[in-house]
């Protein structure tokens, strides 16, 4: 039966999502699970919930937990899969930082985690552990599958498989891209059929029909009518100016492009009903309510769980059983997706099985799509030359480059920004020369 080591296990929530999956999984009954954090309080927790769980379907698996740095490699070794959903820096003080020194040069964010000025440094502080994991993997499970759900997710899943690592990113935006746009104008999911390519975060729905009929036509119709304000409204505008409605969020994809949040323009904020500084709140909220959550969740003998659409149970039960399924995974441009950089990370449907994470092809996504994704993936690459030659010119190119900071900001202001992003940081980030 394989290991399962999660990095990051102290996210009692995702664990609880991932790791229940698992448990609930009859090809991966008996598997170990090593979980691993350097917060022995919310390790401690995961662990109990965990056991929990396990204890009520049936005690399958054996659950050990691994706390510290110290206890890293023990983790690892001999792993099948290593599921990655740390947070380096946490909310205080890294986050904390991405958005309060920018916010000095009036540049505002939402979300800030996968592109943008915070995208560029949550990276940068982040891709040193991914390189200590790489290293400890290469000594004691060099054929482990790493499926990474951190983010800012192009930019690790890149960096990790620069560092040799077989590595695929994982996340739920497309999963619940169709019906999340689908129910809200009541039409029906049932028989749906769709296509989706592009880069994380804004990959693009290029095809959605029903028995053969497309039903883009009904959806721009109901959607260009739907009674504002509402929570999409972002997504729907990139839809009625180029044709084709993106898979994750208008409040992630409000600062991936230069229209959205400007400070000469303040009436935008409303008119497209743009949540600044969410991610933060969202933090904030969450803290206020883990003591509550935590007596559900940790103390909780008689706790359920249902499988979750995420896809790494079904990951691993493909590799193990070689029965085919389907996900959309974050992997390496090898000629997928033909009007992209071939070193951009791209998000593309795979199919998995016992011989891995097989990317399907894409070919040529529509110019404007193809546009705007190259003007994410800049970013992107510069980052992680930045992370790689640790040479701050290419932070400043990254900033420079970046859609929303570049029509915000002055050339001087942008390095004078990240200057005052590398200090606030201190010891999170490497020294960069």
């Amino acid at each position: 039966m394989p290991k399962i080591t999660f990095m990051g296990a102290g996210s009692t929530v995702f664990a609880k999502n991932v790791l229940g999956d698992v448990i609930l999984t009859p090809a991966l009954q008996g598997c170990e699970i090593a979980l691993y954090d350097i917060d022995p309080q919310r390790l401690k927790d995961s662990e109990m919930m965990l056991n929990n769980i396990n204890e009520n379907y049936g005690g399958h698996a054996k659950i050990k937990a691994y706390l510290g740095v110290e206890n890293r490699k023990e983790a690892l070794r001999g792993a099948d899969f290593v599921v990655n959903a740390i947070q380096v820096g946490g909310y205080e003080p890294c986050t904390v930082i991405d958005f309060e020194v920018p916010k000095k040069y009036g540049l505002r964010q939402t979300i800030a985690d996968t592109l943008g000025i915070g995208g560029i440094f949550r990276a940068l502080r982040t891709i040193p552990v991914l390189k200590e994991f790489a290293d400890d993997m290469a000594e004691v499970c060099p054929d482990a599958w790493f499926l990474n759900y951190t983010n800012p997710m192009a930019m690790l899943t890149g960096a990790l498989i620069r560092f040799g690592v077989k590595t695929v990113g994982l996340c739920h935006s497309v999963q619940g891209c169709v019906p999340g746009l689908l129910e809200p104008l009541g039409i029906s999911t049932e028989n749906v059929q769709w296509k989706i390519a592009g880069i994380n975060h804004q990959a693009w729905l290029l095809e959605i029909t029903r028995d053969g009929k497309d039903l883009y036509p009904e959806i721009k119709e109901k959607a260009f009518s739907r009674p504002t304000p509402h929570n999409d409204m972002v997504r729907y505008e990139i839809m009625r100016q180029f044709g084709y409605y993106v898979t994750e969020s208008s409040e992630h994809n409000a600062e991936y492009v230069p229209w959205f949040i400007k400070s000469t323009h303040p009436e935008l904020i409303e008119r497209f009903n743009i949540p600044l500084d969410e991610y933060p709140r969202r933090c904030v909220n969450q803290i206020k309510g883990w003591e509550a959550m935590r007596e559900n969740l940790v103390n909780n003998k008689n706790i359920e769980h249902h499988k979750t659409h995420e896809f790494a149970a079904y990951i691993m039960e493909a590799m193990l059983t070689d029965k085919p399924y389907r996900i959309h995974g974050n992997v390496l441009n090898t000629g997928l997706i033909t009007n992209l950089p071939s070193d951009a990370i791209v998000e593309v449907p795979c199919m998995v099985d016992r011989n891995g994470v097989n990317p399907c092809y894409v070919g040529d996504l529509p110019q404007q799509c193809a546009a705007i994704n190259r003007t994410n993936i800049n970013v992107q690459l510069l980052t992680l030359e930045a992370a790689f030659t640790l040479k701050k010119d290419y932070i400043y190119m990254a900033a420079m480059m970046d859609p929303h900071t570049a029509a915000e900001l002055t050339i001087d202001e942008i390095r004078a920004m990240c200057d005052d992003l590398i200090e606030a940081h201190g010891d999170w980030l490497p020294k960069f020369k």
